[in-house]
């Protein structure tokens, strides 16, 4: 059976590598124009496919016959080729959603739900909020979405995500500033690359739940694989976290940070190694970038010059994924680094003791190095998912870190 993904922009969907740990049929990307849906659907070669935007609402004239819960969203995700040829539209991203809600783990019966954007995924929240007992629910769109409009909804609870602002590649965008909403209790974000989207970064900096899209891509992927199977591929919760967790393993970097020779790039190229991610030492990048070393960068430009060098390369980097990633001593001293280096990746902290830190070809670390730690290590413990003491050769602190990982990151 031939499934796939339709939709306009897809070079970066993890659909694909979801959909191989569902069931056994081959899973391709459908990247087709607007002006060209008709035709697709005409000569379309497909038992099954999964639609994203912005077809969600335009392929359901194409449906011969529609679920109930897709009628009564008004939004199709899933559609099924029967044995007679004719197409059965049906809706799974309500039930992806559902399990983001149950994900962020605050109540939504009576509150307040400001949901951005009007297209299918949105249609599909509001249907969930409902059925869940929202108080009440305002859909902003982006024409709406002014100072004046926020203002007028600050008592809501809950914010909901369902645009593109803040996907891959433009990751330095939200939908909103959060201090619109004193009373916010969480935040859903149904974008899932990055990870975690600047209005994530926004909530959580101030303490407030916030839940990114993978959970629900990966759930509604889930109901999507049965309905194409004709449910002989029964998927358990159990499975469902399973893939979650193999699609950060895969899909997250892994950044090291930590005083000037605590091992970073020595460890970070094990790593790479071990689990086939790319490396990139960022100081190599900032060399390769300036056309001179960073000692020269230093003589030049000073380290005010080499900081902002740095930011840049932090900033062209961190929104990839799949990869390990070194970085430079002093990245901890620009804040703005690590929203770059944290929407995409898990960091961690190498600690070293001082007296074994190396000084040679480092232009920072040729004054003391114990006044240097006592300022950064706030810094470090800051930027830092998880610490991992430097206290043994590099193939086992590597070891190590993978340990912590599975044990601390993967596995929660």
């Amino acid at each position: 059976m031939r499934c796939g993904l339709l939709g306009q922009k897809l070079s970066h969907s993890y659909s694909p590598a979801i959909h191989s740990e569902f069931g056994e049929y081959s899973y391709d990307l459908f990247e087709v124009e607007p002006q060209d849906l008709a035709e697709f659907f005409n000569n379309g070669n497909f038992g099954g496919i999964n639609v994203t935007i912005p077809y969600k609402q335009d392929v359901m004239k194409f449906c011969n016959e529609l679920s109930p819960s897709a009628q009564e969203i008004g939004s199709v995700n899933t559609i099924l080729r029967k044995p007679s040829g004719e197409l059965f539209g049906d809706n799974t991203d309500a039930a992806g959603f559902r399990k983001m809600t149950e994900a962020l783990g605050v109540p939504v019966k009576g509150k307040k739900v400001v949901i951005f954007g009007s297209g299918g995924s949105s249609l599909s929240v509001r249907y969930v909020m409902k059925s869940l007992g929202a108080g009440e629910i305002v859909v902003i769109t982006i024409e709406e979405n002014t100072p004046e409009t926020l203002k007028r909804h600050e008592n809501a609870a809950i914010l909901v995500n369902c645009t593109p602002v803040g996907m891959y590649p433009h990751v330095n965008a939200s939908p909103c500033s959060l201090d619109y909403f004193p009373h916010l209790e969480g935040v859903l974000d149904l974008v899932y690359n990055p990870a975690r989207t600047r209005l994530m970064t926004a909530a959580r900096s101030r303490g407030i739940p916030a839940v990114g899209g993978l959970i629900m891509l990966v759930g509604q992927a889930a109901v999507a694989s049965e309905i194409f199977t004709g449910g002989t591929a029964s998927i358990s919760k159990e499975k469902i976290a399973s893939v979650v967790s193999k699609l950060r393993r895969d899909m997250e970097n892994i950044i090291l940070v930590g005083m000037p020779g605590s091992g970073k790039s020595t460890h970070g190229r094990i790593l790479s190694e071990r689990l086939g991610k790319k490396f990139v030492d960022t100081d190599t990048e900032i060399e390769k970038a300036a056309s001179c070393t960073i000692p020269e960068i230093f003589a030049n430009e000073g380290e005010a010059g080499f900081r902002t060098k740095e930011t840049a390369i932090m900033e062209k980097f961190g929104k990839e994924s799949g990869l390990v990633i070194a970085t430079g001593g002093g990245v901890v001293t620009r804040a703005e680094n690590y929203e770059h280096l944290h929407q995409n990746g898990v960091i961690i902290f190498t600690e070293r003791a001082i007296d074994e830190l190396p000084r040679e070809g480092r232009p920072l670390s040729q004054g003391d190095l114990t006044k240097m730690y006592e300022i950064r290590l706030p810094m470090y413990q800051h930027f830092a998912d998880i610490t991992v003491h430097v206290d043994g050769s590099p193939e086992q602190v590597s070891a190590k870190i993978l340990e912590v990982l599975e044990r601390e990151i993967y596995n929660n």
